[in-house]
Parts: C-alpha cells; structure tokens; sequence
C-alpha cells in the first residue's frame, strides 16, 4: 500500500488537517476551532479516528511558531508538543514540523491565477526572491529563493520586530500601545486582535476582528477608515521587507485577515504606503504584490515538505 501523509496547518486560533498521498496534495480537508479541543493531541486524534481506509504513516505540520527543534510551542496559543513523541502517539513513523510561513512559502509556486488578486502594477523577476507575509493571529513572514536545484525557503519572525509612526494618527496609536504594552512590535497592531486594538484607539468602540472588517466591506464608515489605517501600516512594513529581502520575485500577503480584507486593498491606502520608500520608490513600483485567496495554502505547503519526506523514507528503502 502506497505511504500516506498527514498534513496540519496549526495556527493560534485554528487548526486545518488533511491526507494526502505521493504527490503531496491535500485531501480529505477538515478546518477545526483550536478552542473546541483541550490540546493537540485530543484534535489530531480525533481528525485521525474519524478517517476512513489508509492510515497516514508520516507527517508534515505547519506550526505558528519558529521551530528550532525537538520541542515545538505555539507563539500564540499555550499548546507544545515533543516532534517524536507526539509522532509515536500518533503512529507515524516521522513527522516533519516547520513554520507556517514556511510551509505558505512553499505552497507559493503552486497557486493558481485565481488564487490571487493583484493589488496595482508590477513585474516578477524569474529566480529573484518571493516575500511571503501576511496578518493572522500573529504576522507571518518567510522568503522563497527559486532554485533549479529546488526552492530554499527561509523562516522569519519579522512580525516581532519594532513598530514605528510616519503620521500623527500612528503616532497616537503607537503611544497608546506603549502604555498599554509596553514596546510596540509588528503584530501588536498587524493581526487579527491588533485591528481590534486600533479600532478601540480611532473610535473608542470594542468590536470583534471579524465585526470590523465585515463592517468595513459594508460601507460603514468607521470601520472602513480603521481598516484603511491597517492596511496603511501593512503596506508600509511590506515595503520595508520587500526592500530588506529585494523581492522582485514578487510579494504574497497571505493569512485569514488578509483574504477577509481582499477586496479592500486596490481602494485603500496600501499600495501607496507599500511603493513610499525614496529613493527606492521606483523599485518597489516594480515589485508585483498579490493576496492569496486559496483557502488552505499551509496545507499545499505541509504537502510539499511531505514530498521530500515521503522521497527520503522511500531512497532509505
């Protein structure tokens, strides 16, 4: 019987599983609520006792988290695992675990025309570097250098990095946050709980992640201008990575909020704050930037590091 993997995207707030087989593409996809289970183990098992004919017998997990070794813990949830030891309690004979950036990265090549939506102009240079980035329960960020040999992809936690002001408005958010925070990094205001932030600091309302931004697609006028400080701030940062790397491969913004604010973003300020960064403005006028709207892209990538691990077991005979 032919090998069979076991694919997982585990973010903060949601988990994403599948099957798949030798060519690495995920079937048998089920979204779960990480809230609705007590640990890891209890979500996994259940996805697993719930499956029908072949019992996958290797892994592949995205994780948000950097993954450095044995002992893997989530950035934004209180769940960890031991890599081999949640393996064996599993009944797989390895499991491969990287970063979800990484495992996004790795799905890049494979997306479709209508996988994307582009956002303004822009040309991919062949073989230069891929950015891949994007707000969720935290900010993700990986590169993607094409190779003919096969693709290198390098992890980031640029997410964590310092937030700066350019604007009076920033400036009064930023200041808030450092009050409340303390030091002000990336994602304290790029994700899913950071819009809420910024929404309490414009407005003074409490509102839900997903209450802005669907407020915001309806023309409601608040929302809509938080959500355009946002995206702003996420243009400008995306801008700063792309130079950082030298992306001219092209930049994905992927993650739950941006795919929620998808048809946001030709209307707002972000490719203007994006394209901003004299004297290097015209470089990134050139840089192509799209906004992943595939549903399960960690998994396409959780498929690919699969592959190499399916190749591995089998050169091993």
């Amino acid at each position: 019987m032919a090998p069979m993997l076991l694919l997982a995207d585990i973010g903060g707030t949601t988990t994403r599983l599948a099957r798949a087989g030798a060519d690495g593409l995920p079937f048998d996809v089920r979204i779960e609520t990480n809230d609705s289970y007590a640990s890891l183990d209890d979500l996994v098992g259940a996805y697993l006792a719930g499956l029908g004919g072949a019992r996958p017998t290797l892994g592949a997990f995205a994780v948000a988290a950097p993954v450095d070794g044995e002992d893997v813990r989530l950035t934004n949830r209180n769940w960890r695992f031991s890599r081999t030891a949640f393996a064996g309690a599993m009944g797989l004979a390895e499991l491969a675990v990287v970063n979800d950036f990484v495992a996004l990265a790795h799905a890049v090549p494979l997306l479709k025309r209508e996988d994307l939506i582009e956002v303004g102009a822009g040309r991919a240079a062949p073989g230069e570097p891929m950015l891949v980035c994007g707000p969720g329960t935290g900010l993700g960020t990986a590169v993607l250098l094409p190779r003919p040999e096969g693709n290198i992809v390098l992890a980031s936690e640029a997410g964590h990095m310092r937030l700066g002001a350019v604007t009076t408005d920033e400036a009064r958010v930023i200041a808030h946050l450092v009050r409340d925070l303390g030091p002000v990094a990336v994602e304290h205001v790029l994700s899913g709980q950071g819009l809420v932030r910024l929404h309490r600091i414009l407005t003074g309302e409490s509102l839900t992640t997903h209450g802005i931004i669907k407020a915001a697609v309806h023309g409601q006028r608040s929302e809509r201008e938080t959500c355009d400080v946002f995206l702003r701030l996420l243009g400008r940062v995306l801008g700063d990575l792309a130079l950082a790397f030298d992306a001219r491969g092209g930049v994905y913004v992927a993650g739950g909020i941006g795919r929620a604010m998808a048809h946001m973003f030709a209307d707002s300020p972000f490719r203007a704050a994006f394209d901003d960064h004299p004297p290097y403005t015209d470089r990134l006028t050139l840089m192509p930037v799209h906004v992943v709207m595939h549903a399960t892209p960690g998994l396409l990538g959780a498929g690919q590091v699969g592959r190499a691990l399916l190749a591995k077991h089998a050169a091993a005979g």
